[in-house]
């Protein structure tokens, strides 16, 4: 009798998923041939860091960007692993690659958030991996890259996995290592908790202490007054960013002006 394999999820189908992404700070400023070496020598070091914590990179659906790589994790991939060995590997490597002579210097900031998130035309749509996006570019973890220039990497978690993982009392997390900093990028908000390997929080403290204090998006007052929703439509996100739950269906409209509470 012809084993049966379980049934695999349509395409485009919502689910539960660990989401990072790793962002090279100042590529920008690099001549092209330099890109080309940094972009070859961060996927390096994500393969060592990720072999030495025991996770599989091979099954990790990753969203190259030129100087930055999302990455959706697969299904019970340990988070614990993830925000302690993982990190820490990822921190000696570049360590170790910035310590050999006439190498040009390498920094990332990394961002790792949990949630749900779906296969889209154009890569994924969800809350988790817009979270992640806002989180890397936050005004914060780029003010503590610049405060402590000999940092070589700068972790911010999101405050659900701070809570759930970070404070769950595994050996290799300390939540005193980690410093709470308030993220708004565009129409995103939420507190995210900032570790820097091989220094002290005190340090992170104070650079997130002086970071900028983020604008306000100029759609923040049209946002606050009418709901939003995203959906999927033929495995595309539809609507604008959001944090929270993902919608499945039509978007949610406004109530018309002086209607009611719904009976």
């Amino acid at each position: 009798m012809k084993e049966l394999s379980p049934p695999q999820p349509p395409a485009g189908l919502p689910h539960h998923r660990l989401c990072l992404a790793a962002d090279v700070e100042h590529y920008s400023r690099l001549d092209t041939r330099t890109q080309s070496a940094v972009q070859s020598e961060l996927v390096r070091m994500l393969d060592e860091a990720a072999a030495l914590t025991g996770l599989d990179r091979a099954t990790w659906k990753r969203q190259p960007q030129g100087d930055l790589e999302f990455a959706v994790l697969p299904e019970a991939t340990p988070e614990d692993a993830v925000l302690g060995p993982f990190v820490h590997h990822l921190a000696v490597r570049l360590r170790d690659r910035n310590a050999r002579p006439a190498a040009q210097r390498v920094r990332l900031r990394m961002a790792v958030d949990t949630g749900v998130i779906a296969d889209a035309a154009l890569g994924h749509a969800g809350p988790a991996p817009v979270a992640v996006a806002r989180y890397v570019n936050a005004v914060q973890l780029k003010a503590v890259l610049a405060a402590l220039t000999a940092a070589d990497l700068a972790v911010i978690v999101s405050d659900r996995l701070y809570q759930d993982v970070v404070r769950s009392g595994r050996p290799d997390l300390d939540p005193e290592q980690y410093v709470r900093a308030h993220v708004r990028v565009k129409e995103f908000g939420g507190y995210g908790w900032i570790h820097v390997p091989g220094t002290t929080p005190d340090d992170v403290r104070s650079a997130v202490a002086e970071a900028p204090e983020p604008k306000p998006s100029p759609d923040a007052e049209v946002s606050s007054q009418s709901p939003l929703s995203q959906y999927v439509h033929q495995g595309a996100a539809v609507g604008r960013d959001v944090v929270g739950g993902l919608t499945i269906g039509l978007p949610v409209c406004p109530p018309a002006a002086g209607s009611g509470p719904a009976r």
